[in-house]
């Protein structure tokens, strides 16, 4: 079984409600296993011209699906809790649900379609700080550090406020 881990984030609607179905929906596919799951965290929009915050939300699973087969049920997921995906994708958009994969195992994948490990993750404190909370000592395949250390390093962490329960 692959260890994995997920990032689960909200910006629209009831964002909290997104988040607890979208683990509850992952939590009982077949051949997934929620391992732990961060608290829920409010964040700040980060590189996007909005203004509703995210909650967000980090969970560890375990699979014996591939990452692409991952990527494509975690699309699924999206699409069925409401989540449009512009033509643009460069863009940041307001949405229902985003679900990243942020480490599959160590696994580094560089595809069109998935990149492995989530390529902005080192920079984002809506993803490190859940990340803290379940994984502090998971080291970055790429850059070598552990979790804390990433969110050491960040220059300008967006504000974090724990919102308070748990998936």
């Amino acid at each position: 079984m692959a260890v994995v881990y997920l990032s689960l984030g909200s910006n629209l609607g009831d964002r909290l409600g997104y988040l607890q179905q979208a683990a509850s929906i992952i939590g009982s596919t077949e051949d997934i296993s929620i391992v732990a799951t961060s608290s829920f965290y409010e964040t700040e929009p980060w590189q996007m011209d909005t203004k509703n915050w995210f909650i967000n939300a980090a969970i560890q699973i375990s699979t014996t699906y591939e990452p692409e087969e991952l990527l494509a049920i975690c699309q699924r997921i999206e699409a069925q809790l409401g989540r449009k995906r512009g033509e643009d994708s460069l863009n940041y958009s307001d949405r229902t649900i985003d679900i990243d994969i942020l480490f599959y195992d160590d696994l580094v994948i560089n595809t069109k379609k998935l990149v492995l490990p989530h390529k902005l993750m080192h920079k984002r404190a809506c993803m490190l700080v859940p990340m803290l909370e379940i994984a502090q000592d998971f080291v970055h395949p790429l850059f070598k550090k552990t979790i804390s250390e990433l969110y050491d390093e960040l220059q300008t962490p967006e504000e974090v406020f724990l919102y308070g329960t748990r998936v």
